[in-house]
């Protein structure tokens, strides 16, 4: 009988080792989603007049990508695509949403959340949401804000609820406000002003921060913002705080979960506006607040790192570093960040930014680290945001249900640097439509301003088709369409074809 049970108990043991090579493995995974930051912005792509050590860390401990884009030059759409791995000009209303929007995300719709809950990770977001609250009628303020976060996957939320230049400016935490006292209840509309609270307009000796456009409705904090607020004073948060308050939930969130698989969404507010960083960093870059809103951004991804560093999880934990869209100085106030620039170019070689067609516009810094996991170095692989979904839940061995996530494809071989061939094609989604297809690139014609003049950014606009050799030509200077006709009849029509 012994003799039997000897082969019988190795046969298990070599089926049991089997079964754990087959299965997939299950990181954790940090997201590290931040706002405004162009290609040109960190020192590890190139900044030269700021550094930004912890980042730069990240690239020399994982793989930076010198061709990751966010899925549109703006916030709102990026974040849809983001989270449901659908290119957001699918659906109607993910614009640039007003604080007051209601949720832009289909409660039944796969996120990567859901998809991550699935394979048993426990999920939070922290940081700016700016994907709307509430059913038709938008958020309850002053009860439960629901649907939001919660409803799409994540099992812990505390976040901004659009930006810090739009009202309300509080916290949410899961389905209410922080700190809201019912005796003073928050009043919030975008379309006339609420209560007697001053607005920059009528006040700007109250400002702090003046305005350049806009961002002169109800003034908070010493700020105008976006749309008028009256209430929930006890709630409202001060500015320069914001950065170490998210910070503190995000590492809470990872030091509460570090005995199971954990994902965490950390969305920064910094380098937006309005940019009024901690005291702590003010006057350190010698480049205004905007570059000290970067030393405090690399100052919130160093804490994240020391965090893992210290709970034994860096090994463990998937670390993705990314920004929603490409940069803009003066996006609403007036806070030198152009003429403090002092040779710093946000966008590196990069033509446009926010908002533009351009490739500043989506192209970002793009960084992954899983120490033993992802070979360090550099990769040219054409990688999207949009593809996080279908990649994480290949890495995590989950399908994704059927009708969702259409434009997202699996692209972990890339992201964990095992080849460096990512997807073949790519829709940018910025004042036009553009199409990348190996080297070229194609923007569908569109009439419109060159200059996007409040904000001082090329809007890649033009009337006429636009080709763009990327290997030769990055910035984006020399259109060659009319010698290259049959490409451009190509491209556009799989462009037609895409967003059919």
């Amino acid at each position: 009988m012994k003799k039997l049970l000897l082969p019988l108990a190795g046969i298990l043991a070599c089926l049991v080792t089997g079964m754990a090579k087959a299965q997939p493995s299950r990181p954790n995974i940090v997201f590290i989603y931040t706002d405004d930051v162009g290609y040109g912005d960190v020192s590890c792509y190139g900044a030269v007049k700021v550094s930004t050590p912890n980042i730069d860390r990240l690239a020399e401990q994982g793989l930076l990508f010198t061709n990751g884009h966010a899925s549109s030059a703006t916030c709102t759409p990026s974040r849809y695509s983001f989270l449901t791995g659908r290119y957001a000009w699918r659906k109607k209303g993910t614009g640039v949403a007003p604080g007051d929007a209601s949720l832009i995300i289909d409660t039944g719709r796969a996120t990567v959340a859901s998809v991550l809950k699935q394979a048993g990770y426990t999920t939070g977001v922290v940081g700016k949401w700016h994907l709307g609250l509430g059913g038709p009628d938008g958020p309850d303020w002053n009860g439960e804000i629901r649907p939001g976060p919660l409803e799409l996957g994540f099992d812990e939320s505390f976040i901004i609820p659009a930006t810090l230049d739009r009202v309300p400016c509080v916290y949410v935490e899961n389905h209410r406000i922080v700190r809201l006292d019912l005796q003073d209840p928050i009043t919030v509309d975008y379309q006339k002003p609420v209560g007697d609270w001053p607005t920059g307009r009528e006040h700007p000796e109250l400002l702090r921060m003046q305005s350049t456009h806009g961002h002169d409705n109800t003034i908070i904090n010493g700020i105008g913002r976006i749309g008028y607020m009256t209430g929930g004073r006890a709630a409202l948060w001060r500015d320069q705080d914001v950065a170490d308050t998210l910070t503190a939930r995000a590492q809470r969130f990872i030091a509460m979960h570090r005995e199971q698989p954990f994902f965490l969404y950390f969305a920064t507010n910094d380098i937006h506006v309005p940019r009024d960083p901690h005291e702590r960093f003010v006057g350190k870059s010698g480049m205004g607040p905007r570059g000290d809103a970067i030393l405090q951004l690399d100052w919130c991804v160093g804490r994240l790192l020391h965090t893992l560093d210290s709970l034994g999880l860096t090994d463990k934990t998937l670390v993705i570093f990314s920004s929603d869209n490409g940069p803009v100085l003066d996006d609403g106030y007036r806070d030198g960040a152009i003429a403090l620039l002092s040779g710093h170019r946000p966008a590196g070689p990069l033509s446009g930014g926010k908002y533009s067609a351009f490739e500043a516009g989506t192209r970002v810094p793009f960084i992954v680290r899983w120490p033993g996991k992802v070979k360090p170095g550099r990769s040219a692989a054409l990688v999207s945001q949009v593809d996080l979904l279908a990649s994480l839940a290949a890495l995590t061995g989950q399908k994704v249900p059927a009708g969702d996530a259409q434009d997202s494809e699996d692209i972990s071989a890339a992201l964990l640097g095992r080849t460096d061939k990512g997807r073949e094609s790519l829709v940018e989604q910025g004042r036009a439509m553009s199409l990348i297809s190996g080297n070229w690139k194609y923007i569908a014609p569109k009439k419109g301003p060159k200059i996007l003049s409040n904000v001082h950014i090329a809007s890649g606009m033009s009337e006429r088709p636009q080709l763009y050799n990327l290997e030769t030509d990055i910035a984006e200077q020399q259109n060659v369409a009319a010698q290259h006709p049959g490409v451009v009849k190509k491209m556009a029509d799989e462009l037609k074809d895409i967003m059919k």
